[in-house]
């Protein structure tokens, strides 16, 4: 469990590669050294400062966290691979930031990426039952007392789609509450540069993609994708040592939950897929930033929610606490969940539009909330998130979820001690990478290499 009392922590420095279809075309080495030049580049510091770092990825072999890192310098830190399903990215971030809070080190990395395979999501091991059968099981089981009956599809769609079912059965609502989140997500994107699909597909187009199951089409689904994020942890000593005030973003609250017996013995689909798991997740965060219990949704402005399937982000809004349990469809009839409303969620264009390398993906999330509250997401802005009383202003959530089960929830803000002005990530880096993509030149990876590096290895990098 997180530290409920220990240091502040903050972002400083944060990168992203372009998520893209899974044709084997980039390693996960390169793409790491991609997302972690930019993200070294952005905070202003070389690889000698960063004292530990975690790396996500699902489908790497083991120590590929070590062979993407060792591009910009073989220090000896401790590197710790991370495997946590869909939520393996923020499960690495998490763990920076508690050696952060705790005191073990003043600046950590946190680094994921994937390189997938086209298609659903499937087994590496098929000589042996998949940790997640119990849930697939479950949810099947569960169909004979949902309205629409049996299902059928690939596992994880069918998943979700019957947690939407039981949503629509239990509040009202249906497919094309579906698809107008769909839609909404592809509409995002279409301002994100790193965002795998840029079409902006409308309700109708949602509605008449292929079906994968009875509630869910293609475009209601998030691709397999390539693709790596990286974003760098440090103390506000640290902040102040480097002068980063001017962009560095305060992890206000971060914990991570796992399943209870809920998810089995409520004969809930909606608790299959982490309903409760999230919700508690979320109480918790809340409750570490300093609200009292049900307090403090209504300081939101911007969310990045785990959207794997459209299903899902309809369940996730009261699951988080930004509507009422019964309230979800609603919330998107109303366009509270996008621009000129209450809440924009998802303005990377989610997962549905952006992609879905999970081993990248909460890391992801926290590169685009760290850009909405540094003012620099350029066409994808949130609007009005410093027109508060507070100069603060107002926070940015997180939302990281994988079955089997694991989920990550964090609040990000702005802190007291901003100040605009000076040299800052752009100008190092050299343009404005909150909202344009470009890719690292080997004179970038040597502005932010170690002392200690390998010719031998970095001489292997395709840039």
């Amino acid at each position: 469990m997180t530290l409920t009392k220990g240091r502040r922590s903050f972002i400083i420095g944060c990168g992203c590669t372009a998520f893209i279809k899974p044709r084997g075309q980039r390693t996960t080495e390169d793409m790491g050294l991609e997302a972690a030049t930019k993200a070294l580049l952005d905070a202003g510091i070389t690889y000698d400062l960063i004292e530990t770092a975690y790396v996500g990825h699902c489908f790497g072999d083991s120590t590929s966290g070590q062979r993407a890192l060792y591009n910009v310098g073989m220090t000896g830190i401790p590197i710790t691979n991370v495997n946590n399903n869909c939520s393996t990215g923020g499960t690495a971030l998490y763990q920076a930031n508690n050696c952060v809070r705790s005191g073990l080190v003043e600046c950590a990395l946190a680094l994921g990426f994937e390189r997938m395979a086209p298609g659903s999501l499937g087994t590496n091991f098929p000589d042996r039952p998949s940790p997640v059968a119990p849930f697939s099981s479950k949810t099947q089981e569960l169909e004979q007392v949902l309205k629409a009956g049996s299902n059928f599809g690939p596992g994880a769609p069918r998943m979700f789609a019957n947690a939407g079912q039981e949503y629509f059965n239990k509040f009202g609502g249906d497919i094309v509450h579906l698809a107008k989140i769909a839609a909404k997500n592809h509409a995002h994107s279409v301002h994100n540069p790193y965002s795998q699909f840029r079409s902006g597909w409308t309700v109708q187009q949602v509605l008449d993609s292929p079906k994968i199951n009875k509630q869910l089409t293609k475009f209601m689904c998030s691709p397999t994708s390539d693709g790596s994020a990286c974003c760098i942890v440090a103390s506000e000593a640290f902040v102040h040592a480097h002068g980063l005030e001017n962009q560095a973003i305060e992890i206000m609250g971060m914990e991570l939950e796992t399943d209870d017996p809920t998810s089995f013995e409520s004969n809930s689909a909606m608790e299959v897929v982490g309903y409760s798991m999230t919700q508690r997740c979320a109480d918790k965060v809340f409750a570490q930033a300093g609200f009292a219990p049900g307090k403090g949704r209504d300081e939101v402005g911007v969310v990045e929610l785990h959207d794997c399937f459209a299903a899902n982000e309809l369940v996730t809004y009261p699951a988080l606490g930004l509507c009422a349990p019964d309230a979800a469809h609603k919330m998107v009839d109303n366009g509270d969940n996008t621009y000129g409303g209450k809440y924009v969620v998802n303005p990377s264009g989610g997962l549905e539009a952006k992609g879905h390398p999970l081993g990248a993906t909460g890391i992801g999330m926290h590169f685009y909330i760290t850009m909405q509250l540094r003012e620099w997401a350029g066409p994808m802005q949130a609007p009005a998130l410093f027109n508060t009383v507070d100069r603060r202003g107002k926070y940015g959530m997180t939302h990281n979820i994988g079955i089997g089960g694991a989920v990550v929830v964090s609040l990000l803000r702005r802190p007291e001690f901003y100040k605009a002005g000076g040299a800052d990530g752009r100008s190092r880096l050299g343009y404005n990478h909150g909202c344009e993509c470009r890719s690292i030149t080997l004179a970038d990876v040597e502005k932010v290499k170690s002392t200690k590096w390998s010719p031998y290895i970095l001489g292997r990098a395709r840039l």
